[in-house]
């Protein structure tokens, strides 16, 4: 694992892109404060940057120094879940505008995945995860269904764990005006 953190990391350090496993799905990724990076991502996928990404973050510490007020009901909620949950938060600071909804939201995971955990403490920044296809295509379940064009667009393919089958995608949620959680998808 040591050698692709350190070749994912060198990518992503030169605002490269990078196709990688996560605790959900495979995802393409890049560092989520660089807009020329993101926009990369933008154009790989063939995505309106009008759509936002979700990115990952490594603890509730990276996620205070992008969210200034994460509510005590929010951090009670993440802590009780173990399936992977991705919250919606209003008016980040610190990451690129392009990865940020024209509503002022982003989407933001704590990741579980030991390698992306690794990976984001290493970078030091979060990363974007967006799902490896085109956009409007199926979201492939398995690295082998992830579509050459994706393959031959990134900078950098991690290889690690391309037999496993990923984990169901993530629940989403989002912080109501009242500061309570709001299920959009269990």
């Amino acid at each position: 694992m040591k050698e692709e953190l350190n070749k994912a990391l060198k990518t992503l350090q030169k605002k490269g892109v990078i196709l990688y496993p996560t605790d959900t799905v495979w995802g393409i990724g890049c560092d989520a404060t660089d807009a020329m990076a993101v926009e990369k991502i933008f154009k790989l996928k063939k995505r309106d940057e009008s759509k936002s990404l979700v990115i990952l973050v490594n603890s509730f510490t990276m996620l205070q120094q992008y969210i200034d007020d994460v509510s005590d009901e929010v951090r009670t909620f993440l802590k009780n879940v173990s399936k992977p949950t991705t919250v919606i938060y209003k008016n980040p600071t610190g990451l690129a505008a392009n990865v940020i909804a024209k509503d002022t939201t982003v989407a933001i995971r704590i990741v579980q995945d030991e390698f992306c955990k690794k990976l984001i403490g290493q970078l030091q920044k979060p990363i974007v995860s967006t799902s490896a296809n085109i956009s409007g295509e199926p979201t492939p379940k398995t690295f082998k269904e992830i579509e050459k064009p994706i393959l031959d667009a990134v900078d950098y393919v991690v290889n690690l764990h391309r037999e496993k089958r990923p984990n169901i995608p993530s629940t989403i949620v989002k912080i109501n005006n009242k500061g309570r959680v709001e299920i959009i998808r269990a």
